[in-house]
């Protein structure tokens, strides 16, 4: 009996070591990323990825870095380099959870990665597949605050390209910002509402 809790306690042990080297993982990464080591960032996210192999937060996080790092590239080739490698991590972070929104919705930023390089190129291919990805990610989620303002950002993209008025969108992303205020998820490390930066597009959607 004395070795079985033994054995447990060390089990219990093992496991609380094991969360909080996930933690200091998530934590030294998201510090990376804040003081502009996107690299460095991204390549911590993908190690923890590796040893969290059924979480799909680490994968999301290395994917949206490199999405983010891919707009205002001038060099088409370092482009696809950086979005093939995203689109690995996402397909990642999809196998751990399928029809999650806030994949869906970096899918859609990934393949507005390609239509910000080259419009022409890659917009009439693309296009279409982002307005399925948000109104799936809408259908599942619709009080989503980050599915409704990326949506709303689309759309107002859409509206300037067109020479259209972006004011219809902007009752989203009043939505979003109060779906945002309100929002409470207790899962650690989660995607958490951009509050500032939905203001700003507020702002922009005003004008």
């Amino acid at each position: 009996m004395k070795k079985i809790i033994t054995l447990i306690a060390l089990i219990f042990t093992l496991g609380i070591s094991a969360q909080s080297n996930y933690q200091k993982g998530m934590q030294k990464a998201f510090s990376l990323w804040e003081t502009g080591k996107m690299q460095e960032a991204s390549q911590l996210f993908e190690r923890i990825s590796k040893v969290e192999t059924t979480n799909w937060l680490p994968s999301y996080y290395a994917a949206t870095i490199e999405i983010l790092g891919s707009f205002g590239l001038k060099d088409e080739a370092v482009l696809k380099a950086k979005l093939t490698k995203a689109q690995e991590f996402l397909d990642i972070a999809k196998s751990n959870s399928e029809n999650n929104p806030e994949i869906i919705i970096t899918q859609a930023l990934l393949n507005l990665g390609y239509i910000a390089f080259d419009g022409q190129k890659y917009g009439m291919t693309l296009s279409g597949k982002n307005n399925q990805l948000y109104a799936k990610a809408l259908e599942i989620e619709p009080n989503n605050p980050r599915v409704i303002l990326g949506k709303a950002e689309w759309e107002m993209g859409a509206a300037k390209f067109f020479g259209k008025s972006t004011k219809p969108y902007c009752e989203q992303v009043k939505k979003a910002i109060e779906l945002g205020k309100k929002e409470k998820n207790e899962i650690e490390f989660y995607p958490r509402f951009m509050l500032k930066r939905a203001e700003q597009v507020l702002k922009q959607c005003e004008k």
